[in-house]
C-alpha cells in the first residue's frame, strides 16, 4: 500500500538520514510527528504516562527499522503504522487493564488505568483531525476501550485518522474485509456506549469552551469556595454520571446522594471545608482543580481535578481524579 503523489522533500530528507545513519537528522523529522503520535497512542491506552512510553518506543522501533522505509508510504503514515503496533504489543502483555464487563454491578467507566491528557500536549495545528474534541473526550476514551485491541486500532485509523480500508489493512496485516468487518463490530460498540452524540468522529469541531461550560465551571468553583451544597447540588443534572479515580466503575447517581457522599466523606466539614479552585481544561473539556486547606497549614494543597461534561447548563458527567503525583499535568502542588 503506498500513499498517493510522488516522493516529496520530507520523504527524501527521511530516506537520506535513514540510509547515512544521521540519528541526529532522523530524529529531527521524526520528532516533528511527536505530539500527534503521543495521542494516537493515548487514544488506544487511555492512559497518559503509557501514551508516552509508547510514543518513545515508536521513534526507538523506527531507528531500529529505518532501512525498511522505502518511501512507498509518508513518514508520517509510517510512525502511525509503527505506533499503532506497538499499543497492540503492549496491550497484548497487559491483558490485566481489560474492562470491567459492564453487567458487574456498578460498571460503567471501569477503566481505572484512565488518565486525563494535559491540552497543553496537544498537537497544535488545530485543523488536524487527531484533535477533534469529540475524539479527546474522556466518554469517547473511555468507550474506545470497550473494543477489543484490534478492532480499536481498526475504528481509530479508519473512523477518527480517517484512513482508507486498503491502508488500515496494510497496516494492521489484515485482509480489507476484515477491516471492514471490525469496523462495522467497533461503530455498533461506539454507538451504544456514546448514546446522543455526534458520530462523525473525522469532521471539525470547534476547541473553544462554550460560555455556557465556562459559567458552569465557574459556579461550580464559587460553591466549593462558598461551601454552598445546595449551590453545588443545583448544578448536577439529577441522573449525574459520577467516577472518582484510581478507583473502577462509574456510577449513575442523583445530585443529592452525589453531594451527600462527599459530605459523608469528610470534605465540606470543618477541618475540610477551607477550598480554593483554579479552572483548567483537559482532554479538550472544562475542569476544575480543587486546592484544600488543613487547620494549621498555611498553604492550599492540590487534591483533585474534577472534569466535567456540561449539557445545557447542567453537569451531566464528572470524573474526578487523583493528580497528586501527575507532574505532567504541569499543576502547582499547593497554592
Amino acid at each position: 500500500m503506498t500513499d498517493a503523489g510522488p516522493l516529496g522533500d520530507d520523504e527524501a530528507a527521511f530516506i537520506a538520514a535513514a540510509r547515512s545513519n544521521d540519528g541526529a537528522q532522523f530524529a529531527l523529522i521524526t520528532e516533528r510527528h511527536r505530539r500527534e503520535l503521543q495521542v494516537h497512542c493515548y487514544r488506544m491506552l487511555a492512559n497518559y504516562e503509557d501514551a508516552q512510553d509508547m510514543t518513545q518506543e515508536t521513534f526507538l522501533r523506527a531507528w531500529n527499522k529505518r532501512e525498511s522505509f522505502k518511501g512507498h508510504a509518508a513518514p508520517r503514515t509510517w510512525l502511525y503504522r509503527i505506533a499503532t503496533n506497538a499499543c497492540l504489543d503492549f496491550l497484548e502483555k497487559r491483558n490485566d487493564r481489560t474492562p470491567v464487563p459492564a453487567e458487574l454491578p456498578g460498571a460503567g467507566s471501569e477503566v481505572h488505568y484512565l488518565q486525563p491528557y494535559p491540552d497543553r500536549m496537544l498537537p497544535e495545528d488545530p485543523q488536524e483531525s487527531v484533535v477533534a474534541r469529540e475524539t479527546i473526550e474522556l466518554a469517547f476514551i473511555v468507550a474506545v476501550q470497550h473494543l477489543p485491541p484490534r478492532q480499536r486500532a481498526v475504528f481509530v485509523l479508519r473512523d477518527v485518522l480517517g484512513w482508507p480500508a486498503p491502508k488500515a489493512a496494510d497496516a494492521l496485516e489484515l485482509t480489507v474485509a476484515s477491516v471492514t468487518s471490525a469496523l462495522q463490530r467497533a461503530r455498533v460498540t461506539m454507538r451504544e456506549r456514546l448514546p446522543g452524540r455526534r458520530l462523525d468522529w473525522r469532521s471539525p469541531a470547534t476547541h473553544e469552551l462554550s460560555d455556557d461550560e465556562r459559567g458552569v465551571v465557574k459556579s461550580y468553583m464559587d460553591a466549593h469556595e462558598r461551601n454552598d451544597l445546595d449551590g453545588l447540588t443545583a448544578l448536577l443534572r439529577h441522573d449525574l454520571r459520577f467516577t472518582m479515580l484510581p478507583d473502577p466503575g462509574a456510577l449513575i447517581v442523583t445530585a443529592e446522594d452525589a453531594v451527600d457522599g462527599w459530605v459523608s466523606g469528610g470534605l465540606f466539614q470543618r477541618g475540610h471545608d477551607d477550598w480554593r479552585c483554579v479552572a483548567t481544561t483537559v482532554n479538550l473539556m472544562p475542569a476544575a482543580v480543587l486546592y484544600l486547606r488543613t487547620p494549621g497549614d498555611p498553604r492550599y494543597r492540590l487534591l483533585n481535578i474534577a472534569v466535567l461534561r456540561v449539557v445545557d447548563g447542567k453537569i451531566t458527567e464528572l470524573t474526578g481524579f487523583d493528580v497528586t503525583d501527575t507532574p505532567w499535568l504541569g499543576l502547582p502542588a499547593t497554592l
